[in-house]
């Protein structure tokens, strides 16, 4: 029996990234974060994470589709990276298209529709589990910020006192609000603050590793296991920022809430057809278990 010792080349795809995979990205929908991004990390505020892989030859340079923004974007995808989906190619090819239209047109109001009609089918499709969970998280906090902080970032500053701000941007793994503060001593009226707008949850404080480093707070919440959960979780969110609102910003909180009643507050995350579980988790008391009935 001969024996071929022949080397085949190794294909294009991925031939840049030695041992991690030989399969061509290009028609990949994937979760990106900011350690794939090879501009400005953070993204804008319509980002979502989510992206359609248009040129995928090569993980460490493909350019992808923000499924939120219809933002074109050069990511490095040769590090640890989630493959939500794939799409059929008339999809990438009509993509490419309207990419190519806004770019003579300079008007990228179709390429933007598309894209977010596509990234909210690719969610009602794979469905709420671990992997996902980022991602409705982050569409959830970005009506959050909308509604209340509207501006590039996804953040929403608190203006606490004269010379006292703090942004409080959501931590999707996590389940966490994250607040930065300029102090590196404990802030005891934040804290009493927080404790009392988000009493469900639990509050950490990061102590500096360095003098010059400034403190955090924490405000952690359940992992949701389900869309209904994240739903709830995002509007306990909700209504904990809008207390903060009120109680430092009540003249900001007075106009929001002229807005929100005549406009509604937004969630997309309501207009998903997904599936959901037909039994429901309950929470039980501590103190409930164990204790005697008497007839």
């Amino acid at each position: 029996m001969q024996v071929d010792t022949t080397i085949s080349a190794r294909p294009e795809a991925m031939g840049d990234v030695p041992g991690i995979c030989e399969l061509p990205l290009t028609r990949a929908v994937v979760q990106y974060r900011d350690l794939h991004e090879m501009d400005t990390p953070g993204g804008r505020i319509e980002d979502i994470g989510l992206a359609l892989v248009v040129e995928g030859r090569y993980a460490s340079s493909a350019e992808v589709v923000d499924l939120g923004s219809g933002r074109v974007k050069v990511l490095d995808l040769s590090t640890e990276l989630v493959v939500l989906d794939w799409v059929y190619e008339p999809t990438v090819e009509h993509v490419s298209q309207l990419i190519t239209a806004a770019a003579a047109a300079r008007d990228d109001d179709e390429l933007r529709g598309y894209s977010r009609r596509l990234g909210l089918r690719v969610l009602e499709r794979v469905g709420f589990g671990p992997l996902t969970r980022p991602t409705f998280l982050r569409v959830g906090y970005r009506d959050i910020c909308r509604d209340l902080d509207l501006h590039e970032g996804t953040s929403i500053r608190f203006v606490l006192g004269p010379g006292r701000l703090t942004r409080a941007h959501l931590d999707y793994d996590a389940c966490a609000l994250v607040f930065r503060t300029a102090l590196r001593e404990p802030d005891r009226h934040l804290e009493h603050a927080l404790a009392e707008a988000f009493p469900g949850a639990e509050l950490r404080r990061s102590d500096p590793a360095m003098s010059v480093d400034s403190l955090s707070y924490q405000v952690r919440f359940a992992i949701p296991t389900s869309l209904r959960e994240a739903r709830g979780v995002l509007a306990e969110m909700r209504r904990g920022l809008v207390t903060l609102v009120a109680r430092y910003e009540p003249d900001r909180y007075s106009a929001l809430s002229d807005l929100m009643e005549a406009f509604g507050a937004r969630e997309t995350l309501a207009g998903l057809g997904i599936h959901e579980p037909s039994v429901s988790m309950v929470s039980i008391r501590t103190s409930a278990v164990g204790s005697r009935v008497v007839h």
